[in-house]
């Protein structure tokens, strides 16, 4: 049947090449695989050409898919039940690429595209080592496209197409309104009544949400080039060979990894209302984990190319950062953080693929190090074994990665051709420390593994495990001490020499970086305001030792470019990534120590409770045109207006310091959910500083359509003399005096100001006295009345005249509003020198790229002295 209104041809191009894909990225796993395992070098040469050819299919047919759903996307063809799910008439164009990442599959192509630029270059750079490297790649990208295409084998259901259209779902069985009156079918012209989408998750629309994924994605993809050089390493049994070309690969994984990362902390910054950059999320622990693990191995390829040592945990940091790579994927695609994670994917029915994906490639690193058949006889019967019972029994999940990992240390130990060095490091040597580093890194890497998977383990095995109400103070109390570790070390290693240093020439250059350093942090700790308590003194000393650390990170290394680099800043790049890492540490302790709330409820009023997500003592509740004391201001809310374009509600709250002149408008603004969600999601607001940022988002609102359809109460004046008192339905007001220019923290006038204000005191009838002072102001030849308001009896008091000075005679209005008040409750945080944490993540990546470029620099000069010799 053919129906009215569809655009078949766009789905029908993407699903050919997402088989292609799927059929070249196989074909071209062959043949790099028979490449690698070929000698003779005209049989080689052809397999390699049939690789590269097949890898130019995938490479196209990636495009082509997402050119075909962009096209689907952008135009809305809502037929198809990705464009329907993920976007929306109403959607901004820059936000048309961010349906693509909402979805998984959506997020499965874009880790493919960029592992097609990566192995181009790999392609053209990776020489020896292309036939075994891309094996690697071209698997994982095999892997990959089964996740996209969609297709039935023997009943089972093979990956989720993004071309899949609604009707082919089932989507409208049970809505008779589709339905065709005569036949119960699905009516020809269906998409007449169809004529919009789901829309886009509220917390995506935001730009970093358009950058920031494609950056992430491609940190992930990266992690597989040292992965697959040292598999490549292990299957040659070329122990040495691999690990000089890993290294630039690392470093850029590294960077662009951690950049990735950021990104996502400057999106939570300003679309989510975790209070700051960072909350300890598990989707934001599953991307920082096996950044902290490639760090690790980062460090230790340098010390075996510069010491010899450190060689096996090389290999096992550069395999475990790409496996946890696919571990955090299993773990925000298979829905089992749905209810831990604000941005976790729900499960899509491919958690047996996701499953298998991620026990494959967990075992291919073992059974590449079996150097004996029987061993590689063992890993695979292991590895058939353990997958039948996670098929019976799913608590053999975990049990299986973990054999597996087990199973590569047992082997690496036993391959007698692994060159190791019997002797000891020395403890004056810049490899022990280093290594000491990478442990570090690989240890806080374990802990908050440990506690993300939580969620897994207590799902498996029926349990119930946490770390307690705050576990975000529990990665803070843990990880503080590998800030103070992994500081000094940043600042001590590089004074080191290779294999032996001697203590007297060690002392005498680290003693000035030292003092300094000491210095400092003497005086931050005096004159710095540090007095987070929240944790007890010892967390508030431990902060003291973090920011020493960090501060003596940022000069040492400072020093060592001028004292052992001799200020040659083209060698300087490992130096100046550490002094970004410094800042970077010390921005995160500094702002998060000395982040304060601005906004303590000082009116008395709350929607909020105690026990609510949002404490009422932490929230100040604004009405709509009347000044409120927020510490070091008076804050207004203003108006609210709807943008038609983003569909948002923005809230002008404006800013007025008590000292001064300064004046700023914060816009937070909220954009009603979607996808089946109830209620608002609010996006936060800053003013930034050089020295700090204002922070603020609302946290309860009123509804301004009901406000303005239900308050219909108008002021009543009366005429009152100074000492009398007045009834109204809740208590009574006692008139007490009147005072001229007032000066307290809610008004402050100047001598050349003319203001009268009425001081009156409200009694309820529960007996709870507030104090009200509603003025009169001569400006510009004008007078305004400017009312006040307490709110915690829904009272708006207005000094309306003065009736007859004479005879003392003054006139008041009084309103009592019977609905809900127009008002907002906001959050405020001053978060000090955040700059310096911003500061520091790009001065650390200009410091990588600088490292970067030295590195390939070296390894051209190496290959060009080779040829001419």
């Amino acid at each position: 049947m053919e129906f009215i209104g569809e655009h078949l041809l766009p789905g029908q191009i993407g699903q050919f090449f997402a088989i292609l894909f799927l059929v070249a990225s196989l074909v071209a796993t062959v043949a790099f695989y028979k490449a690698a395992n070929t000698l003779e070098t005209q049989e080689k040469n052809g397999w390699i050409r049939i690789g590269r050819i097949s890898f130019l299919l995938e490479t196209l047919s990636v495009i082509a898919i997402f050119a075909s759903l962009y096209y689907i996307i952008s135009n809305h063809l809502f037929e198809y039940k990705y464009a329907w799910q993920h976007s929306s008439r109403a959607l901004q164009v820059e936000y048309l690429l961010s349906c693509f990442w909402e979805g998984q599959e959506g997020s499965f192509m874009l880790w493919s595209f960029w592992h097609c630029l990566l192995g181009w270059i790999l392609i053209w750079r990776a020489k020896n080592w292309e036939a075994p490297v891309m094996s690697i790649v071209s698997f994982a990208q095999f892997c990959l496209a089964t996740m996209l295409v969609g297709l039935y084998f023997w009943g089972a259901k093979v990956g989720s197409s993004p071309f899949v259209l609604l009707r082919q779902e089932g989507f409208f069985d049970a809505a008779p309104v589709f339905k065709d009156v005569a036949t119960g079918e699905l009516r020809k012209d269906y998409l007449t009544l169809w004529k919009d989408g789901n829309g886009l998750n509220a917390l995506l629309q935001n730009y970093w949400m358009v950058i920031h994924p494609p950056v992430l994605f491609l940190g992930f993809a990266s992690t597989i080039v040292p992965f697959a050089y040292a598999i490549a390493g292990l299957w040659k049994k070329d122990h040495k060979g691999w690990t000089k070309p890993a290294i630039s690969w690392a470093a850029f994984s590294t960077g662009i990894l951690g950049v990735g990362i950021m990104m996502g902390a400057a999106w939570a910054y300003e679309s989510l209302t975790f209070g700051g950059y960072w909350a300890w999320d598990p989707v934001e622990n599953a991307s920082l984990v096996p950044w902290l693990v490639m760090v690790a191995g980062l460090h230790t390829n340098l010390i075996f190319r510069s010491s010899g040592y450190s060689l096996k945990s090389t290999y096992t940091f550069y395999i475990l950062a790409f496996l946890l790579i696919l571990y955090s994927t299993f773990l925000t695609r298979s829905g089992v953080l749905g209810d831990t994670s604000v941005h976790a994917f729900t499960d899509l029915g491919m958690n047996v693929q996701l499953y298998l994906f991620l026990n494959l490639f967990f075992w291919i690193p073992p059974f590449i190090a079996a150097t004996s058949k029987n061993h590689k006889l063992i890993v695979v019967a292991l590895f058939i074994g353990l997958n039948v019972l996670a098929h019976f029994y799913g608590v053999f999940t975990l049990v299986s990665t973990i054999l597996a990992l087990v199973a590569l240390f047992w082997l690496l130990n036993q391959d007698k051709n692994l060159p190791t060095i019997v002797k000891e490091e020395n403890t004056y040597s810049r490899e022990f420390w280093m290594f000491i580093g990478a442990l570090i890194f690989f240890l806080s890497a374990s802990v908050i593994i440990v506690i993300t998977s939580l969620p897994v383990l207590n799902k498996l095995l029926n349990t119930n495990w946490a770390v307690g109400e705050d576990p975000e103070g529990f990665h803070n109390q843990v990880q503080i001490f590998v800030a103070i570790i992994i500081g000094t070390l940043t600042a001590i290693t590089q004074y080191f020499k290779y294999k032996d240093t001697p203590k007297p020439f060690f002392l005498r250059r680290i003693a000035g970086p030292t003092l300094i350093a000491v210095l400092a942090s003497i005086a931050v700790a005096i004159w710095g305001g540090i007095e987070y308590d929240k944790k007890g003194v010892g967390f508030l000393i431990a902060i003291h030792l973090g920011v020493f650390a960090a501060i003596y990170a940022v000069v040492a290394n400072a020093s060592y470019i001028q004292l052992g680099l001799k200020g040659k800043l083209k060698m300087a790049g490992a130096s100046v990534a550490h002094i970004g890492f410094g800042l970077f540490l010390l921005g995160i302790l500094i702002s998060s120590s000395k982040k304060s709330v601005l906004s303590y409820n000082t009116t008395g009023m709350s929607p909020l409770k105690i026990g609510d997500k949002e404490s009422p003592l932490e929230n100040l509740t604004l009405v709509k045109g009347l000044a409120t004391d927020m510490g070091k201001y008076m804050v207004t809310y203003v108006k609210d207006t709807l943008n038609p374009k983003d569909r948002k509600r923005y809230y002008e709250i404006n800013f007025k310091s008590k000292k001064g002149d300064e004046k700023f408008n914060l816009y937070p603004d909220i954009i009603e959910n979607n996808k089946g969600a109830e209620g608002v999601t609010p996006n936060p607001s800053a003013k930034h500083y050089w020295d700090r940022d204002i922070f603020t988002y609302l946290t309860f609102l009123g509804d301004p359509e009901k406000i303005k359809a239900a308050d219909t109460s108008t002021f009543r004046n009366t005429n009152v003399r100074i000492g009398d008192t007045l009834f109204y339905s809740k208590g009574v007001m006692i008139v007490n005096n009147v005072t001229v220019n007032p000066s307290n923290t809610k008004y402050q006038f100047s001598q050349n100001d003319t203001a009268i204000a009425l001081n009156i005191t409200v009694i309820s009838k529960e007996g709870n006295r507030f104090e009200a002072q509603p003025l009169l102001q001569v400006k510009n030849g004008s007078i305004y009345s400017i009312p006040d308001t307490v709110m915690a009896q829904s009272l708006i008091l207005q000094f309306s005249q003065v009736k007859d000075q004479t005879k003392g005679l003054l006139q008041i209005g009084v309103k009592e509003s019977s609905s809900v008040l127009d008002f907002v409750t906001l959050k405020a945080y001053e978060f000090p020198f955040i700059n310096v944490l911003w500061l520091g993540v790009l001065v650390m990546v200009v410091g990588i790229v600088m490292s970067i470029v030295q590195r390939v620099k070296q390894m051209r000069r190496i290959g060009s002295d080779s040829r001419v010799g």
